[in-house]
């Protein structure tokens, strides 16, 4: 591989590299990340944030969300109730967990942060490569995180994000590990966010559910549009739909959305055994204008429902859970029919 491309290329880093960087103002001023580019993708992995993606493009076009306040590192919004409005930034993913997702709330005179405390954990031990073997030349990034507290709990997310050149694709594998000596709740929900201009009215949602229904009144009365992209709406609400979503016989499923007008798509994969809830966020508000795709372990009416319903996830003392998610952009409109047909297979 790499005498094939060197032949074209000065340096392969024309073609593949990751590297650190520091940005130097505004809200993201020293916050840690890494740029990457595997052919025909570019993304940026936060180091300072869970080494989440906050942003994604092919063929320089962007993919995904950056929420009204921008690109930025840690500051005191961020664990602070509904606050964490102002420091949630969208991208490719951030991660929601690992004691709480979705609302802030109280429990025992403890308070648990909107989406949780692991989207804003630093990175240790991170490091970056491109690795050749063989005919496969692959960028990897790696690294972990602590969500810990004195007498409290302990839990480590070790992530590892791999992308193959020509694929046009990213692997993010994430084994969470319990290492106190007590079993520990472990809410975990992907937060995946869609965003112009590859999002726009011509795309279209595609889940294999068997049923959907609103997350509240105003939600379910648009629930009949759930898989459709509008024109901006200035001040609209948002809407959130839940999925009764289905998989095959190894319980791996997948998601798609496509741009009919581009003939360009983005499809999600993972597997259901320790992610079996899935949440649609639709949000066509002017300036606001985002799909966000949420596979997850736990419900979206978040940690008092479970605790209510005796239904919270626990990890034991020292257990482990793995999670594997793709992301990949695939281009044509075969490829796109491709895809529905899988998604169609999968619904059967």
């Amino acid at each position: 591989m790499d005498k094939k491309l060197m032949k074209y290329c000065g340096s392969l880093q024309q073609m593949v590299y990751a590297r650190p960087i520091v940005y130097k103002e505004g809200r993201a001023e020293h916050m840690n990340a890494i740029e990457a580019k595997c052919g025909d993708i570019f993304f940026h992995s936060a180091a300072d944030k869970a080494l989440d993606i906050t942003d994604f493009s092919y063929k320089g076009m962007n993919m995904t969300f950056l929420a009204k306040p921008g690109l930025e590192g840690r500051n005191q919004y961020d664990t602070n109730g509904e606050e964490a409005l102002r420091s949630i930034m969208g991208g490719l993913f951030f991660t929601c967990g690992l004691e709480n997702i979705c609302a802030p709330c109280t429990v025992d005179g403890k308070d648990y942060p909107m989406h949780g405390r692991m989207r804003t954990t630093p990175a240790e031990h991170v490091c970056t490569d491109v690795i050749t073997e063989g005919e496969t030349c692959k960028l990897v990034i790696s690294g972990e995180m602590r969500e810990a507290e004195l007498f409290g709990e302990n839990m480590v997310l070790r992530r590892r994000i791999e992308s193959v050149l020509g694929e046009n694709s990213i692997t993010v594998t994430d084994e969470i590990e319990n290492q106190a000596f007590r079993p520990e709740p472990l809410m975990l929900l992907y937060h995946c966010n869609v965003g112009y201009p590859f999002l726009n009215e011509n795309c279209e949602l595609y889940v294999p559910s068997k049923k959907v229904v609103g997350r509240e009144e105003f939600s379910e009365k648009h629930v009949e549009r759930w898989n459709k992209l509008e024109t901006p709406i200035d001040n609209e609400c948002e809407y959130v739909f839940i999925h009764d979503m289905q998989s095959d016989d190894k319980l791996d499923t997948m998601v798609l959305v496509a741009n009919h007008e581009l003939d360009i798509g983005l499809t999600i994969e993972f597997n259901q055994k320790n992610l079996p809830y899935f949440m649609e966020w639709k949000s066509m508000a002017s300036g606001d204008y985002v799909l966000g795709l949420e596979p997850s372990n736990s419900s979206v009416y978040g940690k008092l429902h479970h605790i209510e319903n005796n239904t919270v996830h626990y990890l034991e003392p020292f257990e482990k859970e793995t999670n594997v998610l793709k992301f990949s952009v695939i281009e044509g409109k075969d490829k796109i029919d491709a895809a529905i047909e899988k998604i169609n297979a999968i619904k059967a």
